[in-house]
């Protein structure tokens, strides 16, 4: 494997990106091989089988493209296909944002109840309150789902007023129940943070996992060996199975730069064979992030 491989990260939609930035803040040297499977979005009113398969694809995807490591962006993927995706891809690391996530929740809350908003999917699978118990048994956790965010990320809608709304709806009960931490627990949700930072006030500390898997995905490297030379020229790579210039565009205002080159990739048809078709389509700028 080449020490100067990207790194791979996927999530169902545009919200990865957010890990992807983090990432590269950390590790500016580093290249990022990035895909959003909007034609699934969104993962978290899926079954876990489905994003099981999903998630196994891609990341079998990223490998053959060259990626050193992998990175699950998608908390859903984190909760149901972690543990498979370690066994079935040996060679590498792969890594999800649940763990790191919590692990900062628990720093932050100083015993105190910890709020989770997430998609229908991660609450349903009790992963965040299974690691943050395991970790620190005692602690209380509220979790709640918020099934209309990613729509309304992937939808272009985050200053809205219906964005406002729903984040008014999907934040009360955990301040009903005392929770002065809350944990983001969907790489879309970073995107909603003024109207979060707005709807929980000044006194409530909100985790975004992103940053924590990017130190994590740092120290991994670092203690492998595998971190690019300081001299490497990043080239980083995008795919979606959407539509390349809808991802461009919308990820592009959503991280406040154009995007550049996305280009399209296509499911095979054994999903649980993890087969893949790809092409390329439309796009000639680079893709920069």
């Amino acid at each position: 494997m080449k020490i100067n491989a990207p790194v791979g990260i996927f999530d169902s939609g545009v919200g990865g990106l957010t890990v992807v930035k983090r990432v590269l803040e950390k590790l500016p040297n580093e290249s990022a091989l990035y895909l959003g499977d909007q034609i699934h979005v969104p993962y978290g009113e899926r079954t876990a089988d489905e994003i099981r398969a999903f998630a196994l694809g891609i990341t079998d995807f990223l490998i053959r493209g060259g990626a050193k490591m992998v990175i699950m962006a998608c908390n859903m993927s984190s909760a149901v296909a972690l543990e498979t995706a370690v066994e079935r891809f040996p060679r590498i690391p792969i890594i999800g944002v649940i763990e790191a996530g919590a692990r900062a929740a628990l720093h932050t809350a100083h015993g105190g109840t910890i709020g989770v908003l997430a998609t229908t999917g991660t609450v349903n699978s009790g992963a965040y309150t299974n690691i943050l118990t395991s970790l620190t048994p005692d602690v209380r956790v509220i979790q709640q789902a918020c099934p209309r965010f990613v729509t309304i990320v992937e939808s272009d809608m985050c200053d809205t007023a219906e964005a406002d709304d729903a984040v008014r709806e999907y934040v009360e009960p955990l301040l009903s129940a005392g929770c002065r931490t809350i944990v983001l627990g969907c790489t879309h949700y970073p995107f909603l943070m003024r109207a979060i930072r707005a709807a929980v006030g000044p006194d409530v500390t909100i985790i975004d996992p992103a940053e924590e898997t990017a130190i994590e995905a740092a120290n991994i490297l670092f203690d492998a060996g595998m971190l690019n030379s300081p001299h490497a020229e990043p080239a980083h790579a995008c795919f979606t199975t959407g539509s390349p210039s809808q991802f461009a565009d919308l990820g592009g205002r959503l991280i406040g730069r154009p995007m550049g080159e996305v280009q399209k990739t296509t499911w095979g048809i054994e999903l649980q064979e993890i087969a893949w078709q790809e092409k390329t389509a439309g796009q000639t700028t680079r893709f920069a992030l």
